[in-house]
């Protein structure tokens, strides 16, 4: 069977070798090479997703598919283990879809172009490579991947702070890093686990003592990456630093990694600890849903605004993850999905406008709709799928959400606050459209050019994904809740 997710995986890895051979005078066949990797890992990433619903009622160990197992290092028990299901298959895609844009929008990134897109190529391989590893140690090692290639980009191609916002974010994901690898460490060593592969271990019966450490461990490396308030501090400043096309893989695949930690290794390998962890959860995800909106709501810069926005977006995916509902899973990962695509969406049209403008302050780039109106027309359609208007995707996970997060146990309290903070997203989102958007066109707006039927055609995609998850709910759900079904009946059986 041919290999499918080794190549989704290291085909990036091939172009950034070759990438790295070529003469520092050859930067159009590094441009060429990246294009060509990251358009044909796309396709290849589109054909997996339309492949990989499993049958309704599947077991959790038969829901994979593409399923690739052979051993790695068999001194150890460390295995090259790779599936997807309906939840990870989504991940996948929309980490090959974003890639595939921010090569073509940093087509005339200065300087060091060859090394520019060697670094995307390489974010590409540990991006995919998180979500497709079933094996713990392959999973920890996709997950470090990750972060030097995104240390560079901030660092190098960033803003006049890049060097302080990029040791924040890797000595935050570091530290993070560090404590779950001791939590894997135990996983293995301890008797009643005793291997790295994530399904065997799914609904094992860890002593529930023991699943607390664990998932103490475990928990503060993802809940840096989603982040989880008040873990989060790191987030503001590297969206701030890091280049459109670094904010856009940030935002849109970065983040996610830590919620699919939680969804793909806490939860059937750790279910009493989780659920004995929800309620502390869900008040983390209900201070970040208000903290985040409220903080965006006050901030005057573009960039600041839609990274808080996020803060507040993955407070939602982490009640759906605490709830531990159908509904509530089905939400997490729609919300994940939705949030890559419009907050993708979101830091192309900001950095589209930064590059007419030269500036991110709201004050300074009212009136888009007067002299830009494709470009005040786009904004306004991102901010209102950011901000959840029924018929575009963002509604979806936050309904599933909220009603996956009533049904739980957990305190409705919580329920509550989200729903507070959906309020709140409304008037951040709306103060953004009515200050850039609306209005006469201030001075650095004044007779810019209007986005290019090239850059319409960059964000034709995510605004077509938008309205088609929004619309058709089952075209996403369809792939996610089967596998949520086998993962939460793999949870059931351990707990």
């Amino acid at each position: 069977m041919f290999p499918l997710l080794t190549a989704i995986v290291f085909l990036p890895l091939a172009a950034a070798a070759v990438i790295a051979l070529l003469p520092a005078a050859r930067p159009a066949a590094a441009r060429r090479i990246a294009l060509a990797a990251s358009a044909t890992d796309l396709a290849l990433a589109a054909w997996m997703l339309a492949s990989s619903r499993p049958p309704a009622g599947a077991a959790y160990a038969d829901s994979f598919r593409f399923v690739e197992d052979v051993a790695w290092v068999p001194q150890a028990g460390i295995r090259y283990h790779l599936g997807v299901d309906g939840i990870s298959a989504p991940l996948i895609f929309l980490s090959a879809l974003l890639t595939l844009l921010v090569v073509l929008v940093s087509w005339r990134t200065e300087p060091k172009p060859k090394t520019w897109f060697a670094m995307l190529m390489l974010l590409a391989v540990g991006m995919n490579g998180v979500f497709a590893a079933l094996d713990l140690v392959l999973f920890y090692v996709f997950w470090e991947l990750v972060l030097v290639p995104m240390y560079f980009i901030i660092a190098v191609w960033g803003g006049p702070r890049r060097q302080y916002a990029a040791v924040k974010f890797f000595l935050y994901t570091l530290a993070g890093s560090v404590l779950m690898l001791v939590g894997i460490l135990a996983l293995y060593l301890h008797p009643v686990g005793g291997t790295f592969d994530m399904v065997a271990l799914a609904g094992s019966t860890l002593p529930r003592g023991f699943q607390g450490w664990v998932f103490a461990a475990l928990f503060l490396g993802f809940a840096v990456k989603v982040p989880v308030f008040p873990l989060h501090t790191w987030l503001p400043d590297a969206h701030v630093e890091a280049p459109t096309a670094g904010s856009v893989l940030l935002a849109g695949v970065l983040l996610k990694m830590g919620a699919y930690g939680f969804i793909r290794v806490s939860l059937p390998i750790l279910p009493d600890a989780s659920a004995a962890w929800s309620p502390a959860i869900a008040a983390l995800a209900a201070v970040s849903i208000v903290y985040g909106a409220a903080v965006a709501f006050a901030q005057t810069d573009m960039k600041k605004l839609v990274a808080y926005s996020s803060v507040s977006h993955m407070g939602f995916v982490m009640l759906g993850i605490a709830a531990g509902t159908v509904a509530g899973l089905d939400g997490a990962v729609a919300m994940m999905f939705s949030h890559g695509v419009v907050t993708g969406m979101l830091f192309l049209l900001v950095g589209m406008v930064y590059d007419r403008t030269r500036t991110g302050v709201l004050t300074e780039v009212g009136g888009l709709s007067r002299s830009a109106p494709v470009a005040g027309g786009m904004l306004a359609f991102a901010s209102f799928a950011s901000l959840g208007l029924p018929g575009l995707s963002g509604f979806v996970g936050e309904f599933l959400t909220l009603v996956g997060a009533w049904q739980s146990p957990l305190w409705r309290g919580f329920v509550v606050a989200a729903a507070a903070g959906v309020v709140l997203a409304a008037a951040y989102m709306l103060l953004l459209v009515q200050r850039a958007v609306l209005g006469p066109p201030t001075d650095k707006v004044s007779g810019i050019a209007d986005l290019s039927s090239a850059e319409v055609g960059l964000l034709a995609p995510l605004v077509a994904l938008t309205v088609l998850v929004g619309v058709h709910w089952s075209s996403l759900l369809r792939f996610v809740d089967p596998a949520v079904r086998a993962l939460l009946a793999a949870e059931g059986a351990g707990g």
